[in-house]
């Protein structure tokens, strides 16, 4: 990767635990000031404390909070990695920086295994269709926000549920609400190793049929795909929203800050 230096360029990073810290320490490595939003103080702790490295802690959703964050920390550069299915927020990002007319690049991990031609995808949670759910054993992985409608729909069809949640208290609070018995959920953090055994240790503690999750590239997806691939499930990914046309795709980090490097160039000559 050829890339000149720069000299006080400010970028904006929105992201979870994985991307952000990598992306962070290759912009820093060029001279970039990195500004990294975290909604918890534990997010934090996931980025090396650097001279140029600036954390936010806290949720920034609205147009008008992003436009004023944007203007008062003199950002040049805003990189959306949330997660795929953090569609808000994507949206009103988008919006902010058409209106300040400031480049947004919106980077997703594809870690999709391509050669599995057996996976099964689905529009929304409470899709799938030609399952007798009677005494079969499924385990949740949507986040908390429908995780109450999504287990109610599926008790209803004698499924026996179960769910992965974050260990964030608005997850756990929504997941303790709901109608799943309290012994079903599962509160960790998903592990950035895709070797580490967790996910498919809990599959196999709770012995279960089936996996419904949310098609994010992480890597908690990859350890259900390999058991799918084995036989061990069967796995169903619910398809990634499409978010904004008028937006720079990547998902390679490289080819985020060379498409960068290169507006920058362009904009100096």
């Amino acid at each position: 990767m050829q890339i000149q230096e720069k000299c006080h360029e400010n970028v904006w990073i929105l992201s979870g635990t994985a991307d952000g810290p990598i992306l962070a320490d290759k912009l820093i490595k060029l001279n970039f000031i990195v500004f990294a939003s975290v909604v918890t103080y534990r997010g934090g702790t996931s980025y090396q404390k650097k001279p140029k490295l600036h954390i936010i802690t806290g949720k920034i959703n609205g147009i008008d909070q992003f436009i004023n964050f944007i203007n008062k920390n003199k950002i040049d550069y805003i990189i959306d990695a949330t997660h795929p299915f953090a569609l808000r927020i994507s949206e009103n990002l988008i919006k902010a920086c058409q209106k300040i007319n400031k480049p947004l690049f919106r980077f997703e991990r594809n870690l999709r295994n391509l050669n599995n031609k057996n996976l099964n995808y689905v529009e929304d949670p409470i899709s799938i269709s030609g399952v007798n759910w009677n005494n079969k054993k499924l385990l949740l992985a949507i986040g908390s926000r429908f995780l109450d409608t999504t287990a109610s729909f599926y008790l209803d069809k004698g499924a026996d549920v179960f769910a992965r949640i974050l260990p964030t208290c608005e997850s756990i609070s929504l997941a303790l609400r709901s109608r799943l018995i309290k012994s079903h959920i599962a509160i960790l953090e998903p592990s950035k190793n895709k070797f580490n055994n967790l996910e498919r240790n809990l599959c196999q503690y709770w012995k279960i049929d089936y996996v419904l999750c949310r098609d994010s590239g992480g890597y908690s997806q990859n350890i259900w795909e390999q058991m799918h691939s084995e036989g061990l499930i069967k796995l169903f990914l619910i398809q990634r929203p499409e978010v904004g046309k008028n937006v720079l795709f990547f998902s390679e980090y490289d080819d985020l800050i060379n498409k960068m490097n290169s507006i920058h160039s362009f904009s100096h000559e």
